[in-house]
């Protein structure tokens, strides 16, 4: 038998019979949701930023591309070209998805509500 703890729960699995048993130390309700706006609310905050953040670092990308479009593409400032783009890349994946579930959670919320 393997237990899998964390904060909110324990996960009891019975490796022969493949059984899952949870129990939640949450027995209100209303605490797991309001627990679970608050998380939504902080992975929101950090959407919004990252998204900032990523954006922000296209735009400086497009005006160092035309900067360099209209003089040579040598030197240094190809490498911030490259470097902003691509971290903007890697940020905005990330932001973007998750901003799309938080705001498929607080749809669903509105609508149980």
């Amino acid at each position: 038998m393997l237990c899998l703890c964390s904060r909110e729960s324990v996960i009891w699995i019975n490796e022969g019979k493949r059984d899952l048993i949870m129990k939640d130390y949450f027995r209100n309700n209303e605490s797991t949701s309001d627990d679970l706006r608050r998380q939504r609310s902080k992975v929101a905050k950090y959407v919004k930023l990252g998204k900032r953040t990523g954006y922000s670092l296209w735009l400086i990308a497009i005006i160092l591309f035309f900067g360099l479009f209209f003089t040579d593409f040598d030197g240094p400032l190809v490498v911030i070209l490259l470097v902003c783009l691509i971290t903007g890349c890697v940020i905005l994946l990330p932001s973007i998805v998750l901003s799309y579930a938080v705001r498929a959670a607080d749809r669903e919320d509105q609508q149980h509500t």
